[in-house]
């Protein structure tokens, strides 16, 4: 649902189901001090109570963008399945040279996927970073894709306690009165045995349901950071498409940061 909301955006709570889907391009290490071969796991899941995974179909793109450049990656991506704590589900994997210095930005275009439940396709367009050697090149520039968040914090070192903002784009806009998701990844996957096996989650349900920001009139939200780890943020149904197959289609923007323990 979208709705037009003044002012600075705050964190709320929905009073809906805490869980929610969520696209992940996950690799554990955002911040490399050297080249390195970075792995990816690419899960369609509900992170935040280490829940019920997903099938994902062969994604429509995957590429990094460096320094305004465009490289695909479609050919780096193995099939593979991702155990859950509840279930397997058919997943994606790659490994992906990181060689110069600066920001990388990681994008995965997945295939609509059908929710039966709501009668409804759900395409979540997915950001992470990673970053080689310190040296900012572009993390806050947008990429271009259909609907995206663009951080106006650095999404490789916000640090546990502050506040993180963006900006929600559809069809390269700021999207004003969109409701944005946010989740906590409580359990990291193995990204190289594609499992989270039995392990709890670290985070309980939020009272009242899923954590939810809606963007005001710039297409703003901001988010306090209350721990350490990965945090995803989706704002559901920003894109420009909005039916796929004869049905309706929520084109969702979602982007991932890694919070630091200030030390």
């Amino acid at each position: 649902m979208k709705r037009l909301m003044l002012g600075v955006a705050a964190a709320a709570l929905w009073a809906g189901s805490a869980h929610a889907h969520f696209q992940l391009v996950h690799t554990p290490e955002v911040n490399l001090a050297r080249p390195a071969e970075v792995p990816f796991a690419l899960v369609f899941w509900h992170p935040m109570d280490n829940g019920y995974a997903m099938d994902m179909g062969e994604p429509e793109a995957f590429f990094h963008v460096f320094r305004g450049e465009r490289t695909d990656l479609m050919d780096m991506l193995e099939p593979a399945t991702f155990q859950s704590a509840e279930n397997t589900a058919k997943a994606y994997k790659a490994t992906v040279p990181v060689r110069r210095a600066g920001d990388y930005v990681f994008v995965v275009e997945p295939a609509p996927y059908y929710e039966e439940s709501e009668d409804i396709y759900i395409q979540q367009i997915t950001k992470s970073y990673v970053n080689r050697g310190g040296l900012p090149t572009g993390w806050s520039e947008p990429v271009g894709v259909a609907t995206e968040i663009v951080p106006l914090n650095k999404p490789t070192n916000v640090l546990a306690g502050s506040t993180f903002s963006g900006v929600v784009m559809g069809d390269g806009e700021p999207v004003p009165g969109i409701e944005v998701e946010i989740e906590y990844l409580t359990v990291e996957p193995d990204v190289g045995a594609m499992t989270v096996g039995e392990a709890e989650p670290v985070v309980a349900e939020p009272p009242g349901g899923t954590l939810v920001a809606v963007t005001d009139a710039d297409g703003r939200f901001t988010f306090g950071i209350p721990r350490a780890g990965f945090w995803g943020f989706a704002a559901l149904g920003s894109g420009p498409e909005t039916e796929h197959e004869g049905k309706e289609l929520s084109q969702d923007a979602v982007l991932w940061v890694r919070a630091h323990a200030l030390q």
